[in-house]
């Protein structure tokens, strides 16, 4: 039989061993909420008893929906990164760059399904003060937009273009691209060779 003193040791580290479970299990019910309803048709309850917990708990990690989401963005940004970098090489040229970030992306939106859909479309969310989000898509046109300048530096791509343009050109590209390749039932070695060798063309020198 334990003592009152070892029982309270007890009661006290339960609370630290079960917040970063239930986090779990509230961020993967999200996902599936955010990528099945979208964000206006997700609610914080039913995202609390998609994980099979109480209403209170949801609180207990975000303030609101809108920080719930705005993670599961961060959490699939992450991810996408994570994919992109073990495809991508230091020395790679410019059409290697383009080719395996685009596979990389792809493979993602193929064993993921839905996730990125739902990052890009909802993130347009404005909270109590009217502060705006920035839309997953900008922040991709931003990270294109340092490899076009990086490129201009090597020589690989013309100076002449305003980096910030250009890389949120090359990613509504992309998006456009894939949705119509993917709704056509287009293989993705051609969307990616012809998208591919389109960007190459149009940023040499």
């Amino acid at each position: 039989m334990r003592s009152p003193v070892l029982d309270k040791a007890f009661d006290d580290t339960r609370p630290a061993r079960r917040k970063p479970e239930s986090l779990a299990k509230i961020k993967k019910a999200a996902r599936k909420l955010f990528v099945e309803r979208g964000y206006h048709a997700t609610r914080p309850q039913d995202v609390a008893r998609e994980a099979g917990l109480g209403h209170g708990t949801f609180y207990l990690h975000y303030p609101d929906k809108r920080a719930c989401f705005l993670a599961f963005v961060e959490d699939a940004r992450t991810e996408l990164d994570g994919c992109v970098r073990a495809r991508v090489g230091a020395q790679q040229t410019l059409e290697e760059l383009i080719a395996n970030t685009l596979h990389a992306i792809y493979d993602y939106s193929q064993s993921h399904p839905g996730v990125l859909n739902a990052a890009m479309t909802d993130e347009a969310v404005i909270d109590a003060e009217g502060v705006q989000a920035i839309p997953l898509l900008q922040r991709w046109g931003s990270d294109w937009a340092a490899i076009v300048r990086s490129a201009a530096g090597h020589g690989q791509v013309s100076e002449d273009f305003d980096a910030d343009i250009v890389g949120q050109a090359i990613l509504g590209a992309i998006h456009q691209a894939a949705s119509e390749g993917f709704r056509s039932g287009r293989r993705q070695e051609d969307i990616v060779r012809n998208l591919t060798q389109f960007l190459v063309r149009a940023l040499r020198p």
